[in-house]
């Protein structure tokens, strides 16, 4: 039973912290964009949000490659 609790309670908290990271993704997704509204007036409005598609892609898939390379060194 224990076994099963602490599982629980991991879950849970992953859950939580999981929950936390969208919470400031989505507000640091609102911040980027108002920034890029700022530059790109309503003319290039198009423009601006494929331009912040792309600036954040690259942002991830580099994240993601580092995260990967801590996670394998661990192993």
């Amino acid at each position: 039973m224990k076994k099963t609790e602490r599982e629980f309670r991991e879950k849970t908290i992953t859950l939580i912290l999981g929950g936390f990271g969208l919470v400031a993704a989505l507000a640091w997704n609102e911040a980027i964009k108002s920034l890029f509204e700022t530059f790109f007036k309503k003319n290039n409005e198009l423009i601006g949000k494929f331009l912040y598609a792309m600036i954040v892609t690259v942002i991830i898939v580099v994240v993601s490659m580092r995260l990967k390379k801590i996670a394998e060194k661990k192993e």
